[in-house]
């Protein structure tokens, strides 16, 4: 089951991730909200995040401090 956060304004969003090449050739791990379940759903949110939301309602990670 792909982890979902329902937003204040009631939309629900899910949680996803991809691996992508940075420029220098290095590969780093995006994680990114989507309105439907797609490749890459995740379960739960990393270790050492945390879900925080924008003022027009989209959900976003931040590293937990």
């Amino acid at each position: 089951m792909a982890f979902s956060y329902t937003n204040s304004k009631g939309k629900t969003y899910f949680l996803h991730g991809r691996m992508t090449t940075l420029k220098g050739g290095g590969e780093r791990m995006i994680y990114f909200f989507a309105g439907e379940v797609k490749d890459g759903a995740l379960n739960a949110v990393p270790a050492g995040y945390m879900v925080s939301e924008t003022k027009s309602g989209l959900p976003v990670l931040k590293k937990a401090s």
